[in-house]
């Protein structure tokens, strides 16, 4: 089983691996397009202003092009331990220990505007890309990524499960085929159902951890979500699609 997970605007700084070295990471078929895009980041970073529309960031967060400028030769971290945010606070991986810890490195995935598909491990910098920054004079991220993305998640779903939490913009990246979709809905006490938006994250955070670090191999949508109400969700299944159903507070 694979748990694909979004990435995050917020990313920890800094890092003690080695720089960048795309043809270390996971997946080599994405590196053409990753090295392309690494280009034309650092490219873009010597304009502040084109730097700041294309990435939909003001003139307080210039810090992020800069990092887009040191992309080749700043410190990498492990994929799983960049991203930050609610998701990743929920997910806590670094609380896991011993068999579970691996079986959660294995599991994730992180689905990036930057280097298409990241393993856990695989080692990165911080960066600001978004999948739907628009990079000057270049079509969007979406139609440079799925030729190349597409088949890729389609190769890992026919070897293994695939839940799939991005949130839409990243998914549409690269569909993956057969793959376990999961919302989250508020129940209200009149019986209405909302969308959670803030802490959806948060509850998916609580998905991915309880499936990453899961002793159980399941491989269909009904027994992820068995894994899932053993964690103490309340999940319904409409076939390979779950909601995680959360009580109004």
């Amino acid at each position: 089983m694979i748990v694909l997970l979004p990435p995050s605007e917020t990313k920890r700084p800094g890092g003690d691996g080695a720089p960048l070295d795309l043809a270390a990471l996971s997946f080599p078929a994405l590196t053409p397009l990753r090295s392309e895009l690494v280009e034309e980041l650092v490219r873009l970073a010597a304009d502040r202003p084109a730097s700041r529309a294309a990435l939909g960031i003001s003139a307080k967060q210039d810090d992020e092009i800069g990092r887009n400028a040191a992309l080749r030769g700043a410190a990498t971290l492990p994929a799983i331990d960049r991203y930050t945010g609610v998701l990743y606070d929920a997910l806590d991986i670094g609380s896991l220990r011993g068999a579970a810890a691996a079986r959660a490195r294995a599991r994730l995935a992180v689905g990036s505007a930057l280097f298409g598909l990241l393993r856990a491990d695989d080692p990165v910098p911080a960066y600001r890309l978004s999948a739907g920054s628009k990079l000057p004079g270049r079509p969007g991220l979406a139609t440079r990524w799925r030729p190349l993305l597409e088949p890729v998640l389609a190769d890992i779903a026919a070897r293994e499960l695939v839940v799939d939490l991005r949130s839409g913009a990243y998914a549409g990246l690269g569909r993956v085929p057969g793959a376990v979709g999961v919302d989250v809905l508020c129940q209200h006490a009149d019986g209405r159902r909302t969308v959670v938006s803030h802490f959806n994250k948060a509850h998916k955070g609580r998905l991915a951890r309880a499936l990453a670090a899961s002793r159980a191999e399941p491989d269909d949508a009904a027994k992820v979500a068995g894994v899932a109400r053993r964690a103490g969700l309340h999940v319904e299944r409409d076939g390979a699609h779950l909601t995680v159903v959360v009580p109004e507070s």
